[in-house]
């Protein structure tokens, strides 16, 4: 398919994520181009209606709008510095996941050689592109961003976060540890209940509500946290957080506590500096100041 809308787009990288994109681009008629280091990627895009092209260069030259999709900021480089004339005057998105200063750089970049620049952060594993719960985060040029809206939402709910390039990337970052963490903590709880006989998917059916359930309870903990105020009523105290029974029941069961050990230190540091009866969202003062 192809023309539908006017503007031509450009995929370099298909893995599974730029696969999916370049899938939900096509879909909707836009005019797309699509290129990987590893020929033969291209074939199911390609039955679509997409143009494989053999070299990054022509990839960029086809597109209006040319997104990266790569496998880290060195790459992004390796691919587009030998093609940097051919991208000027032309717009880059690049959603290859990167650190904030990578993205800053990148930025910095693109300005250089008169690209046009937008960050991605995409918050979704390839199968939900396009499909509801689906976002992407965005920093960058403003420009670029309210321009291609159209084009940005085929992929997900976008959201802007602002002009400097590494916001979205640190977002990203911010919001995976947040799930790493958890899965963490699925993990050893998993891990301490196989020695009952409970399957890890016995365990995740209950897991699944109770971790939900408690989500309802990031407003409260961000708005103490915000306050500043740990003393406020109704908090659970860290002297009542210990989590020693819980790494001790780890320990007969003998699996390792590493992931309990991380959260009980920062609640000790807490408390032996005199903050035991305050909330536990006093934590993030721990992780912000480690020492």
């Amino acid at each position: 398919m192809s023309g539908g809308n006017g503007v031509r787009v450009s995929v370099l990288g298909l893995g599974a994520m730029g696969t999916a994109l370049a899938t939900a681009l096509v879909e909707a008629g836009h005019t797309t181009a699509v290129w990987n280091r590893t020929a033969g990627r291209a074939e199911g895009l390609v039955a679509l209606g997409a143009t494989a092209v053999g070299t990054a260069g022509e990839a960029v030259a086809a597109g209006d709008v040319v997104v990266a999709c790569l496998l880290d900021a060195a790459s992004v480089h390796e691919v587009l510095d030998p093609v940097v004339d051919r991208l000027a005057g032309r717009v880059l998105v690049n959603v290859t996941t990167t650190s904030p200063e990578q993205s800053r750089e990148i930025a910095a970049w693109a300005a250089g050689h008169g690209v046009a620049h937008l960050d991605g952060g995409i918050m979704a594993v390839p199968s939900m592109i396009g499909e509801p719960g689906s976002s992407v985060l965005y920093s960058g040029s403003a420009a670029v961003f309210e321009q291609h809206r159209p084009l940005l939402d085929l992929w997900g709910e976008s959201a802007y976060l602002g002009e400097d390039a590494g916001v979205a990337s640190l977002y990203d970052l911010a919001l995976l540890s947040a799930m790493y963490v958890m899965f963490a903590g699925f993990a050893h709880g998993a891990a301490m209940v196989a020695g009952a006989g409970v399957t890890a998917g016995e365990f995740a059916g209950r897991a699944a509500s109770w971790l939900t359930a408690m989500t309802g309870e990031l407003a409260g903990f961000a708005e103490v946290i915000d306050g500043g105020d740990y003393t406020v009523a109704g908090q659970q105290s860290l002297e009542f957080s210990d989590l020693r029974d819980i790494i001790d029941a780890g320990a007969a069961q003998g699996i390792s506590t590493e992931v309990v050990d991380a959260v009980q230190t920062l609640i000790r540091r807490q408390v032996d500096a005199g903050h035991g009866k305050e909330g536990f969202a006093r934590i993030i003062e721990s992780i912000k100041h480690p020492r």
